[in-house]
């Protein structure tokens, strides 16, 4: 063998002893697009449409497109609020069960366009689509699949009808991240005049694995919200609460949505699923998902909101706020405010990270390289982690925080990119003299932010005590 030959191969094993080092992944792992979208961490939904102007939450489709008229309406104003209150997308209800579309569609009369609203030249889907894109806001789209208006409602030509209005928004008003859809699917409506019951198989009838499959082909990496997925999965309430035990996994296999008795499920994730549908948890800042004039003083304060960051956000999830606008077309003072003080709150409660490039230790890490090293956990870079040698899967850190301080909050992060993995923790923390119990949870995932009576403390003690494989911590805060 001549000298390039040997030099090659020992490259070869040097690279894959290198790359043999870091762990390897544990299946299901997240695609690039649900990554793109843990990291967004906060997105908005905006319900708005007839039900504004008929003080109702469901329409049954027989409401006249005359009422429809928000002289003020102001998109701009919308998202910008939005942004400034620190959400990174928007997903609006282009069309709720109703049927109304809020865009000019060529295959239905109930719709914006035969409304008094501009003339009937407005278009709301792109003026919200267009405010996003100016402020940098990812743009989502809400497309009822139960339409209580169309009269081919039931029928297989209604699966026409509803892709044929998918393409509409797919083609004219994108890039779109998210496509959101939910169960609410057959019952009473006016259906073109017939004013009847209506029920589907929802397992079956919208035939959504080649919907889905048809959007693809439009926008290859939109996420697909309902609740099983496939790309983001319904938290099984509307309260604002994600499991406290929540993994990022789950059989989509057998769900489909609208399919009853799955809400724990849906809450908790799978430990064995076999696909990465991560739990997105859906709660509006009113009591109902429309504006209602009757509901002003009932608007979520900023403590309120607060503590719904914390238990979607800080349990692993992500956080779909919904905030109406009201019959002028704005989001009414009460709501603006409330986001603004919540984004002051949030804001003043993280500020000061007293874990940033602190001195770690650890129990072990892996092969005693600097790569793995436990600093990794407090250096401010998302895509360095402290991890274990392959046979343990326990393991601690310890934080020194320099001199006692008052903590209130510990954020604690796993290197998702390879697999959510542990399935128990505990936190301590050292008062100058012993080592005192702060909290007992389970899974950690994209972010976990454990709220604790406030203590001093000049050391943090994090310990894995079970995981699936060796765990992989990317990040650990202290506030």
């Amino acid at each position: 063998m001549n000298k390039s030959a040997i030099l090659f191969v020992l490259l070869v094993i040097s690279v894959g002893g290198l790359k043999a080092q870091a762990p390897l992944p544990l299946y299901p792992v997240p695609s690039a697009e649900q990554l793109a979208w843990h990291e967004m961490e906060m997105n908005a939904f905006i319900h708005f449409t007839i039900n504004t102007f008929t003080d109702l939450e469901w329409g049954m489709g027989s409401e006249p497109e005359s009422l429809f008229n928000p002289v003020q309406a102001n998109p701009d104003q919308w998202v910008r609020a939005l942004r400034e209150a620190g959400f990174k997308g928007v997903i609006l209800t282009c069309k709720h069960h109703d049927g109304f579309c809020l865009w000019p569609s060529k295959y239905t009369e109930h719709d914006i366009a035969n409304s008094p609203f501009k003339n009937g030249k407005g278009d709301l889907v792109k003026e919200v689509s267009d405010a996003c894109k100016k402020y940098g806001l990812k743009f989502g789209v809400y497309l009822s699949p139960w339409d209580r208006n169309q009269v081919t409602y039931g029928k297989p030509e209604y699966i026409t009808y509803y892709r044929n209005q998918l393409t509409e928004l797919f083609t004219q008003y994108g890039p779109v991240f998210e496509m959101w859809f939910d169960g609410a699917n057959g019952g009473t409506g006016y259906y073109g005049g017939a004013n009847e019951r209506r029920t589907i198989d929802g397992k079956t009838y919208y035939d959504w694995p080649n919907t889905l499959q048809m959007i693809r082909k439009m926008e290859p990496g939109v996420i697909f919200f309902s609740d099983a997925g496939p790309g983001v999965r319904w938290v099984g309430n509307e309260s604002g609460i994600a499991g406290e035990t929540n993994w990022c996994t789950i059989t989509s296999d057998t769900l489909y949505a609208g399919k009853p008795g799955i809400e724990k499920l849906l809450n908790e994730g799978s430990p064995h699923g076999k696909q990465w549908i991560p739990a997105e948890t859906d709660v509006s800042i009113r009591p109902g998902w429309f504006w209602h004039e009757k509901e002003n003083d009932k608007v979520k304060s900023a403590e309120e909101l607060f503590n719904i960051y914390l238990t979607s956000v800080g349990r692993g999830s992500t956080l779909l706020l919904n905030v109406p606008p009201d019959r002028r077309g704005l989001i009414h003072e009460i709501d603006v405010e409330s986001l603004r003080n919540f984004r002051l709150l949030l804001d003043s409660v993280f500020r000061n990270n007293l874990a940033l490039n602190v001195p770690v230790k650890a129990s072990s890490y892996r092969n005693n390289t600097d790569e793995f090293s436990p600093g990794k956990i407090a250096d401010g870079n998302k895509d360095s982690y402290w991890t274990t040698n392959d046979n343990v899967t326990k393991g601690s850190i310890e934080m020194d925080l320099d001199g006692n301080k008052k903590i209130s909050y510990i954020v604690l992060q796993e290197y998702i990119k390879l697999g959510q993995r542990v399935s128990e923790f505990s936190l301590e923390a050292f008062n100058g003299s012993e080592w005192m119990p702060l909290y007992t949870g389970t899974t950690i995932g994209y972010k976990r932010i454990i709220k604790i009576d406030p203590v001093p403390a000049s050391k943090i003690r994090v310990n894995i005590l079970k995981s699936k494989a060796c765990p992989v911590i990317s990040n650990v805060e202290v506030y």
